[in-house]
C-alpha cells in the first residue's frame, strides 16, 4: 500500500484521515508514514494538526486512531475509577477490566506540581493489554501511577452499565480500587 511518491501537505492530512478512519482501530505512525513516503516525524505534525482542527484522533500505545462519534458505533458508558496498586499488578488489572467487556480509555493521576496528568491507554482485549505491557517493557517507561505511590484514575467504558458494575466488583474484590 505504499506510495512511490512522497504525498505533500493537505492531501496527506486527507489521505491519514481517511485510512484512520477506514481502518477503526490503531495504526502506528511508523505505518502512516510508510505509506506516505515521509518520515514519522511528519506524520506527528501532521496528527497534531489535524488534531488542532478538531479531529477526534488520539494516540495510543497501538498508534493513532480516530474515536467514532455520532457513527454505527453503539453509545458507550462512561465512568472514572481511583485505582490503588503497584506497578507489578498493572496487566492485572487492566486484564480484569477487559476480560469483563470493559475499555480502560485512559490512566489519571494528580500530581503536586503539574496538576491532572493523562495518558491515554485504549485497551480492550487481552492483546491489546499484552502489547500495552510489552510497549512500556521495551521502552522502559515508567507507570504515571509511580508517580503517586499508586493511586490513580482511569476512565472505563463498556456497552452497559451493568458490565461496568461487574468490573469494577471484580476490581474490588481483586483489592485494586482505593478505599
Amino acid at each position: 500500500m505504499k506510495n512511490q511518491r512522497k504525498v505533500l501537505g493537505e492531501e496527506r492530512r486527507e489521505m491519514l484521515l481517511q485510512l484512520l478512519k477506514d481502518k477503526g482501530e490503531p495504526i502506528t505512525g511508523s505505518e502512516l508514514a510508510a505509506i506516505t513516503n515521509v518520515s514519522r516525524q511528519v506524520i506527528v505534525g501532521d496528527i497534531t494538526l489535524l488534531k488542532a482542527k478538531g479531529e477526534p484522533i488520539i494516540a495510543t500505545s497501538q498508534g493513532y486512531m480516530f474515536l467514532i462519534q455520532n457513527g454505527s458505533q453503539a453509545p458507550m458508558v462512561e465512568r472514572i475509577i481511583a485505582s490503588n496498586h503497584s506497578p507489578e499488578r498493572t496487566e492485572e488489572e487492566l486484564n480484569l477490566l477487559v476480560d469483563y467487556g470493559v475499555t480502560v480509555k485512559d490512566v489519571r493521576i494528580e500530581h503536586p506540581v503539574y496538576g491532572d496528568l493523562t495518558a491515554s491507554v485504549m485497551v480492550s482485549s487481552r492483546k491489546e493489554v499484552s502489547q500495552f505491557m510489552e510497549k512500556i517493557k521495551s521502552t522502559n517507561a515508567s507507570y504515571l501511577s509511580e508517580l503517586t505511590g499508586g493511586i490513580h484514575l482511569h476512565t472505563i467504558s463498556a456497552a452497559t452499565k451493568e458490565k461496568l458494575d461487574e468490573a469494577e466488583k471484580a476490581l474490588k474484590l481483586a483489592n485494586l480500587l482505593v478505599e
